[in-house]
């Protein structure tokens, strides 16, 4: 293995398997942070600068990529591990199915040239900016591990992160308010509009709301993990 990647490696692993999960969560938080400019961009009209932050979210999604197959390849399979690998490699996933799903909505809003209607604006402007709140306060909670693994998963900090899960799954209850609300908004005007044009702001809508179900679901693995 050359010097430089072993030195990547140690970098990302330091003295916690919890090092390189939080460094894969900043960059898939980074690519969901991303969706919030690229709705405001869409909304704005600027198709140029849709395409600017595509480019954006797909580099930052090989990123997170790249330090999940490091993760994967690299993580120890001791028995003193502090944590399970598989509860590890569960939450892994999780994650990367936030950057997934960010990559998603930027591939479709570039592919298909898309323009918000009037009266979605307003309301996607609003459910983008809460899902990507949702994927921010689960990188809160998953910023947590260290603490609780100094101390023991037990006292005080496991009192602390139960309450942010508390507060992340209130969040995406909100989102799922906001969702319900903005499809039925486009129901009412469908008659207005094109069958296949219909079909894709349902899709957004829906992907974009899997961005807080997806960190929900990060955080209701974490809370299973601080559990055992």
């Amino acid at each position: 293995m050359k010097m430089a990647q072993k030195s990547t490696i140690r970098m990302l692993f330091g003295k916690s398997p919890f090092n390189a999960l939080q460094a894969h969560m900043r960059e898939v938080v980074d690519c969901a942070r991303d969706v919030r400019p690229l709705i405001q961009a869409l909304a704005d009209g600027d198709q140029a600068k849709v395409d600017r932050i595509k480019d954006r979210i797909y580099k930052r999604e090989a990123k997170a990529d790249e330090i999940k197959h490091a993760l994967r390849l690299h993580l120890p399979r001791s028995l003193f591990m502090p944590v399970d690998r598989r509860d590890l490699l569960e939450i892994l996933h999780l994650q990367d199915t936030i950057a997934n799903r960010a990559q998603d909505i930027a591939g479709l809003l570039f592919e298909r040239r898309m323009t918000i209607p009037p009266f979605m604006q307003e309301p996607l402007i609003t459910l983008t900016a809460r899902c990507v709140d949702t994927c921010e306060h689960a990188l809160g909670v998953i910023e947590e591990l260290d603490e609780l693994l100094a101390l023991g998963f037990r006292g005080l900090e496991v009192d602390k992160v139960n309450d942010m899960l508390k507060e992340l799954n209130d969040i995406e209850d909100e989102t799922d308010e906001l969702g319900i609300a903005l499809a039925r908004a486009l129901f009412e005007h469908e008659d207005e509009m094109k069958p296949v044009s219909v079909m894709m702001w349902y899709r957004l809508i829906e992907w974009i709301g899997d961005l807080a179900d997806y960190a929900e679901k990060v955080g209701d693995r974490l809370r299973l993990l601080i559990a055992k």
